[in-house]
């Protein structure tokens, strides 16, 4: 069995926020999403509201992972990874 068990796929907006990030918080998140998310994405926290049926991921002080689980295909799509804060 793959240390790998679901596939990762990036949407178009969570790579805009990538590009913003400093390049050690976007080793830092590579870090998180194949060592934590690929291997059990539920570990993230649930999220409710407008956000219902997605999960948070912290990546730093203020930086949130914020992607969704498709269990039956085996994949997390990453939805965001930017500022929880709105700025």
């Amino acid at each position: 069995m793959s240390s790998r068990e679901y596939d990762i796929r990036i949407t178009r907006r969570a790579e805009k926020d990538m590009g913003k990030l400093t390049p050690k918080l976007r080793a830092k998140l590579y870090d998180i999403l194949t060592e934590v998310i690929a291997k059990n994405p539920f570990q993230g926290k649930k999220l409710l509201g407008d956000l219902a049926g997605s999960y948070s991921y912290r990546l730093s002080y203020k930086d949130r992972i914020v992607y969704s689980v498709d269990p039956k295909s085996k994949v997390v799509y990453i939805e965001r990874a930017a500022t929880h804060y709105g700025e």
